[in-house]
């Protein structure tokens, strides 16, 4: 928490120094557009190296990771430059347009994948999990588990001539009715995406009900079932991020490649038509 507090401070001083510079800039009676554009062009330009050494594999793991934040902190500060260049109005031109609209999808992706980073660290999705490819095989194992379970039978009929409260009954009816359902294949996308533990907390709720009306043996059962129900939820959820930062790239880089070649197509147009003061 104190780590993300300081790189918010940071990210505040420094957009507040580019601010500033940019209006020194301005106030000499120069284009200060020609200033905080070529901020964004070497920026840009910095940040698509990460993603190539990235690619190639030439980052050691804590170098990785050193970049990485440098990446985000630069993308955030991009935008403070972004926001300066357009002077919060909106582009006239079809190539500005293009401009424009690239650059806030980049921005918009970029902030959704370090949310997403985030909200996988904290679920310690990424620590604990062997990996997307492995989650079909994974939640196939829990339903096997959780059906292996409830066909268990723990009643001791033999050993009592009084007719048998039926407690495995009502757990294989509460398997019927619920956890069939929910282990033969993905389940709450749009829960998961939102973090929301709602459909969760519905099955356990109910599971935790049915234990207090049935005996000790079936108790114990009732928990196991419980552990699984929250294993395979934990499955589900991996499904939906791990699933979001496998596909993120594919929307983030092509429109950061495309972006660049239509800021070097600006560049030559924006100083053909100059002044020549900058």
């Amino acid at each position: 928490m104190l780590a993300a507090i300081l790189q918010v401070a940071i990210f505040i001083a420094i957009s507040s120094m580019l601010f500033w510079l940019v209006g020194i800039y301005g106030s000499a009676l120069r284009d200060p557009r020609y200033l905080d554009g070529w901020i964004l062009a070497v920026g840009m330009l910095v940040q698509l190296m990460f993603h190539v050494a990235n690619r190639r594999a030439r980052l050691k793991p804590s170098s990785a990771v050193r970049w990485r934040r440098f990446h985000v902190s630069l993308g955030y500060l991009l935008i403070a430059a972004f926001i300066l260049h357009t002077d919060f109005t909106l582009p006239d031109t079809g190539l500005e347009w293009a401009l424009w609209s690239g650059f806030v999808v980049i921005a918009l992706s970029g902030v959704f994948g370090v949310l997403l980073a985030w909200s996988l660290k904290a679920r310690m999705v990424l620590d604990e999990h062997p990996g997307y490819e492995h989650i079909a095989r994974r939640r196939a194992e829990l339903a096997r588990d959780i059906h292996a379970v409830v066909a268990a039978d723990n009643s001791d009929a033999a050993g009592s001539r009084l007719p048998q409260v039926p407690y495995d009954a009502w757990v294989r009816e509460l398997y019927a009715r619920q956890l069939d359902d929910f282990f033969s294949g993905p389940r709450n996308y749009a829960s998961h995406l939102v973090g929301s533990p709602r459909p969760l907390k519905r099955l356990t709720d109910e599971i935790d009900t049915l234990s207090g009306y049935v005996d000790r043996p079936c108790q114990d059962k009732l928990q196991t079932v419980r552990e699984l129900v929250v294993r395979k939820d934990r499955e589900d959820f991996a499904r939906v991020h791990l699933g979001l930062a496998r596909a993120w790239p594919y929307l983030h880089m092509p429109v950061t490649y495309s972006l660049l070649a239509l800021t070097v197509l600006h560049v030559v147009v924006v100083y053909a038509f100059s002044s020549g003061a900058w």
